[in-house]
């Protein structure tokens, strides 16, 4: 080669750089092209982007929220645990720590962060280290709201190794860019914080700061603002919880990047980062909290409420997404109250019932002989038997092995959970040997139920006492035969001698009840009396006075709705009936007549606060004005009348006030129940085992008035002391009219035409 024709060096070098400014521009066109071709999905090959509708109304799940009357959060439903909170909800300490931490440009960016990605680039791609994320807060917002890395938002080229990356973080920029359009920096900043996972099932701040700092976002301080925003990098690892020395070590590099950015002093991080993590840590969950079992009673009606009800999308509510707020007419402070009175009383009963059982079985039949094979039996109508079942088949001794296998638990106990070895036997015994309860308090002139307490502890007893058990009421069913009876124009002061009654019945036994304690008395006394000393031979003359069929009809009307037999024994509570019920009837009778099915939710209200339902009492008219007053009369017989089964409760409720009550015991004292009303609230209480064989030995031992009746009293109490509930003593109002029924008994001439004396000859009183 000659050396006129040798290229020369600045030859090469103009030729470099006009090649390198092609690269560079025609790079530029290709990655032009390419973002258009995302952004638009061309051809399906990239995975669809969200519309511009769905960026002004970012969709993502919300739970579902439950709030009491007096305005306190009880529980929520949902997939993930989220709720939405706003920026003035934020404490500046929080948004310092995230600003620093996760994006420091974030006021001076449009969405990305040209210099982050330059040192990215330079360092993890170039010199192979590790630069950290180049993610801006509001990229970080776009993959939160839009599950941009789901399989379901990618395309067919997604699949291409090294591809799937790039089209994602190209996503990721085109969506972050349209929101900092459509969105200001402190909407953005409040969006990913509601959207972010933090781990133990909390999703967005509001609950991440309940969860383990028992908090609202507002209250967070530095270091624990520091440690929330460090779950951001990987929720499990550093853990406060799980992980607590790699969650101390992270709290401490945001508290750095924090003094970087002069957002902390130096001596504000040398004393805070010496700190040690304090935590007050609850997992939300359907176990925890107030009114758990409500709650779950709640949760059956609003999903198939959900069912029944469209959007104007014409789609279904989505109880665990949609994020509903939903009003119940419970008061938090009343159902704390209700379930300290049944803790302090229940606890207390489950010694005495240990005390009584001794090392015998509380499982015992009518002779007081241990049941056998009661456990095994019982077994047998668990999950855990029929999977075993389902497993080995009719191989017994391959079953009855693994029912027998120990193994780590951990267990209720009145002092407290306790890890246990025991096998599927070993819990069945020890569970079936411990009493369980319902309680509810319901305020009658308007159906709002107050208190709802349906077990000792929903975690390990999940079958609600309340609404869906339901057991004999004994005695406490008397008040309806004597409405009746007042309906029929008796008066209380219309009186009846304790003495064997025989009511023949057409092709079966004569039914002929004792009294409680097996003896009768001879004594003539007032039918407000014998209901206040529940007396069964009264009871049932009166029964035989009136029929079956009245009886059952009064009930009905009251506000009864269980199957009821149209037989005499009815009279002593011998169907099994729900204190549900049993609550909102004896509600007729303090409503002056009016009957009001209980009811709890008051409106739901979709995520923007709009009232989707508002929902209200069902009344009716059930008995007069007069007739109710007449039943609340009989009923405060009870405290009244000389050895009333009312007679035990404190002075301290019944000094200046009316109180009106019943007690009800069934034949083997296997269910107690105490019925309660004031002027205000009418309130049961039912107290028993898991199976109507497991009770106490003693009939007197197991009375309603000592395992039901010190329920209603301590809540009760409790009420009556928190002056801010607005519960006074004080009377029952009496009708406007005056009484055409004479109550004063000193006074009172029976007319012997309309009443006339028991006649026993049983040709004349067969029913």
């Amino acid at each position: 080669m000659s050396k006129a024709t040798k290229p020369t060096t600045s030859t090469w070098a103009g030729k470099t750089i006009k090649y390198l400014w092609m690269a560079f521009f025609g790079g530029l066109i290709l990655f032009i092209l390419f973002v258009w071709m995302v952004s638009i999905n061309f051809l399906g090959l990239f995975g669809a982007l969200p519309d511009f509708k769905a960026l002004e109304n970012p969709e993502s799940e919300l739970a579902s929220e439950l709030y009491s009357a007096d305005g306190v959060l009880l529980g929520t439903y949902f997939r993930e645990n989220r709720s939405p909170v706003n920026f003035e909800d934020l404490s500046p300490n929080l948004v310092s720590a995230l600003i620093a931490t996760e994006d420091v440009r974030f006021e001076e960016h449009s969405g990305i962060d040209m210099m982050a990605m330059l040192r990215v680039f330079v360092k993890s791609i170039l010199l192979g280290q590790d630069a950290g994320g180049g993610s801006t807060l509001s990229q970080q917002t776009a993959k939160n709201l839009f599950k941009t890395r789901t399989d379901a938002s990618q395309g067919i080229l997604s699949s291409v190794p090294g591809l799937r990356m790039l089209i994602i973080k190209t996503k990721e920029w085109i969506v972050a860019t349209q929101l900092e359009r459509a969105y200001t920096k402190n909407e953005i900043l409040t969006l990913y914080l509601n959207t972010s996972e933090f781990g133990s099932n909390a999703y967005g701040i509001k609950t991440a700061a309940a969860t383990f700092f028992n908090k609202t976002p507002a209250e967070l301080n530095i270091q624990e603002s520091a440690v929330l925003v460090g779950l951001f990098k990987a929720p499990t690892y550093y853990s406060p919880v799980f992980n607590p020395d790699n969650s101390l070590r992270r709290r401490n590099t945001v508290l750095g990047q924090m003094l970087k950015n002069d957002l902390l002093s130096q001596e504000e991080f040398d004393s805070i980062s010496k700190l040690p993590i304090e935590l007050d840590y609850r997992v939300q969950n359907q176990n925890q909290g107030l009114a758990t079992y409500f709650r779950e009673i709640v949760k059956a009606d609003l999903l198939k409420w959900a069912k029944e009800n469209l959007k104007s999308d014409g789609t279904s509510y989505d109880l665990f997404g949609d994020g509903l707020k939903i009003y119940v007419t419970l008061d938090s402070r009343m159902q704390r109250y209700a379930e300290e009175a049944v803790r302090e009383h229940m606890s207390e009963l489950q010694k005495a019932f240990y005390k009584e059982m001794g090392n015998r079985e509380p499982w015992i039949d009518e002779s007081f002989r241990v049941i056998p094979n009661f456990i095994e039996d019982a077994v047998k109508r668990t999950e855990a038997y029929r999977l075993l079942k389902v497993r080995y088949g009719d191989n017994t001794d391959s079953i009855n092995i693994k029912l027998n296998e120990k193994k780590k638990m951990r267990v209720f106990s009145w002092d407290g959970e306790r890890d246990t070895l025991m096998s599927t036997m070993d819990s069945m015994r020890y569970y079936k040997k411990f009493l369980r309860t319902g309680f509810m308090s319901m305020d009658p002139h308007t159906g709002h139920v107050k208190a709802w307490v349906g077990g000792i502890d929903h975690k390990f007893f999940k079958f609600d006492h309340v609404k869906q058990g339901k057991r004999q009421p004994g005695s406490t069913f008397k008040p309806f035969v004597y409405a009746a009876a007042i309906e029929n124009g008796y008066s209380p002061c219309y009186s009846v001698i304790d003495q064997p009654v025989e009511v023949y019945i057409p092709g079966q036994p004569t039914w002929s009840p004792s009294n409680a304690d097996g003896k009768f008395s001879y004594e003539k006394m007032t039918i407000r009396r014998a209901m206040a000393k529940s007396v069964n031979s009264i009871t049932a003359y009166m029964m035989k006075k009136l029929s079956p069929k009245i009886v059952l009809e009064t009930a009905r009307r009251l506000g009864v709705t269980s199957d009821l037999q149209e037989v005499p024994s009815l009279a002593l509570g011998v169907n099994d009936v729900s204190v549900f019920e049993m609550v909102g009837a004896f509600g007729t009778f303090v409503n002056k007549g009016e009957h009001t099915t209980p009811y709890y939710i008051d409106r739901i209200e979709d995520k923007n606060g709009n009232v989707i339902q508002q929902f209200t009492p069902r009344k009716r008219p059930a008995m007069s004005e007069e007739h109710a007053y007449l039943m609340t009369y009989m009923l405060r017989g009870g405290f009244e009348e000389e050895d009333g089964t009312s007679q035990g409760v404190p002075r301290t409720l019944r000094d200046g006030n009316e109180l009106g009550g019943k007690t009800g015991t069934t034949q083997n004292a296997s269910d107690g129940w105490y019925m309660g009303i004031s002027k205000d609230l009418v309130s049961g209480a039912w107290v028993g085992g898991d199976d109507r064989a497991i009770h106490f030995r003693s009939w007197t031992a197991g009375q309603g008035g000592r395992t039901a009746r010190p329920i209603w009293v301590k809540y009760m109490t409790k009420v009556y002391a928190d002056q801010s509930l607005g519960y006074t003593k004080g009377p029952f109002p009496r009708p406007d009219r005056p009484l055409s029924i004479e109550i004063n008994c000193d006074r009172y001439e029976q007319d012997s035409q309309r009443f006339a004396d028991f006649d026993y000859d049983a040709k004349k009183n067969d029913f």
